[in-house]
Protein backbone atom coordinates (compact mmCIF):
# COMPACT_ATOMS: atom_id res chain seq x y z
CA UNK A 1 0.00 0.00 0.00
CA UNK A 2 1.19 3.53 -0.77
CA UNK A 3 1.03 5.65 2.40
CA UNK A 4 1.78 9.27 3.32
CA UNK A 5 2.33 9.89 7.02
CA UNK A 6 1.97 13.32 8.52
CA UNK A 7 4.83 14.50 10.72
CA UNK A 8 2.89 13.67 13.89
CA UNK A 9 3.16 9.92 13.29
CA UNK A 10 5.94 8.15 15.24
CA UNK A 11 9.10 7.32 13.31
CA UNK A 12 9.01 3.73 14.60
CA UNK A 13 5.54 3.39 13.08
CA UNK A 14 6.94 4.45 9.70
CA UNK A 15 9.70 1.87 10.07
CA UNK A 16 7.24 -0.90 10.95
CA UNK A 17 4.93 -0.01 8.06
CA UNK A 18 7.92 -0.26 5.71
CA UNK A 19 8.92 -3.58 7.28
CA UNK A 20 5.38 -4.80 6.52
CA UNK A 21 6.06 -4.03 2.84
CA UNK A 22 4.30 -0.69 2.46
CA UNK A 23 5.65 2.22 0.38
CA UNK A 24 5.68 4.94 3.05
CA UNK A 25 6.45 8.59 2.39
CA UNK A 26 7.29 10.51 5.57
CA UNK A 27 7.35 14.32 5.41
CA UNK A 28 9.47 14.53 8.55
CA UNK A 29 13.06 15.59 7.89
CA UNK A 30 12.30 16.66 4.32
CA UNK A 31 11.57 20.07 2.76
CA UNK A 32 7.89 19.08 3.11
CA UNK A 33 8.07 19.16 6.92
CA UNK A 34 5.84 21.90 8.30
CA UNK A 35 3.78 22.35 5.13
CA UNK A 36 0.13 23.17 5.59
CA UNK A 37 -2.60 20.54 5.63
CA UNK A 38 -3.95 21.43 2.19
CA UNK A 39 -0.55 20.69 0.64
CA UNK A 40 -0.23 17.42 2.58
CA UNK A 41 -3.65 16.42 1.26
CA UNK A 42 -2.74 17.42 -2.31
CA UNK A 43 0.40 15.27 -2.20
CA UNK A 44 -1.57 12.29 -0.86
CA UNK A 45 -4.13 12.63 -3.67
CA UNK A 46 -1.60 13.24 -6.46
CA UNK A 47 0.54 10.27 -5.41
CA UNK A 48 -2.43 7.97 -4.67
CA UNK A 49 -1.39 7.49 -1.05
CA UNK A 50 -3.42 6.66 2.02
CA UNK A 51 -2.97 9.58 4.44
CA UNK A 52 -2.32 8.82 8.12
CA UNK A 53 -2.51 11.71 10.59
CA UNK A 54 -3.58 12.81 14.04
CA UNK A 55 -4.70 16.19 12.71
CA UNK A 56 -8.49 16.41 13.09
CA UNK A 57 -8.72 18.92 10.25
CA UNK A 58 -8.69 15.93 7.89
CA UNK A 59 -12.13 14.91 9.19
CA UNK A 60 -13.70 17.94 7.52
CA UNK A 61 -15.91 17.24 4.52
CA UNK A 62 -13.79 19.07 1.97
CA UNK A 63 -11.07 16.44 2.46
CA UNK A 64 -13.52 13.71 1.51
CA UNK A 65 -15.29 15.26 -1.47
CA UNK A 66 -13.33 13.48 -4.21
CA UNK A 67 -11.91 10.11 -5.04
CA UNK A 68 -8.82 9.45 -2.90
CA UNK A 69 -6.82 6.59 -1.42
CA UNK A 70 -8.24 7.06 2.07
CA UNK A 71 -7.50 8.71 5.39
CA UNK A 72 -6.72 7.11 8.73
CA UNK A 73 -7.20 9.67 11.47
CA UNK A 74 -6.09 8.90 15.03
CA UNK A 75 -8.00 11.00 17.58
CA UNK A 76 -7.10 9.92 21.10
CA UNK A 77 -7.87 11.86 24.29
CA UNK A 78 -4.40 11.27 25.72
CA UNK A 79 -2.23 10.23 22.80
CA UNK A 80 1.18 8.73 23.32
CA UNK A 81 3.55 7.55 20.62
CA UNK A 82 2.88 3.94 21.58
CA UNK A 83 -0.93 4.36 21.51
CA UNK A 84 -0.79 6.09 18.12
CA UNK A 85 1.52 3.37 16.79
CA UNK A 86 -0.65 0.52 18.06
CA UNK A 87 -3.84 1.99 16.54
CA UNK A 88 -2.21 2.53 13.16
CA UNK A 89 -0.65 -0.92 12.93
CA UNK A 90 -3.92 -2.54 14.01
CA UNK A 91 -5.87 -0.59 11.39
CA UNK A 92 -3.41 -1.34 8.59
CA UNK A 93 -3.32 -5.05 9.40
CA UNK A 94 -7.02 -5.57 10.18
CA UNK A 95 -8.96 -3.28 7.83
CA UNK A 96 -9.11 -4.51 4.21
CA UNK A 97 -7.24 -2.15 1.90
CA UNK A 98 -10.19 -1.81 -0.48
CA UNK A 99 -12.35 -0.63 2.45
CA UNK A 100 -10.04 2.34 2.98
CA UNK A 101 -10.27 3.64 -0.60
CA UNK A 102 -12.19 6.95 -0.66
CA UNK A 103 -12.93 6.50 3.06
CA UNK A 104 -12.16 8.19 6.35
CA UNK A 105 -11.29 5.82 9.19
CA UNK A 106 -11.47 7.66 12.51
CA UNK A 107 -9.92 5.81 15.41
CA UNK A 108 -10.73 7.03 18.90
CA UNK A 109 -9.89 5.58 22.30
CA UNK A 110 -12.53 2.87 22.32
CA UNK A 111 -14.19 2.99 18.90
CA UNK A 112 -13.35 3.25 15.23
CA UNK A 113 -15.71 4.46 12.51
CA UNK A 114 -15.33 4.12 8.76
CA UNK A 115 -17.06 6.73 6.59
CA UNK A 116 -17.34 6.80 2.82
Amino acid sequence: MRILVDENIPKFTVEELRALGHDVKDVRGTPLEGINDAVVWQIAKEENRLLISTDKVFSQNHYRDRNHSGIILILLKQPTLVKIHDRIITAITKVPQDSLKSSLLIIKDTVASLRK
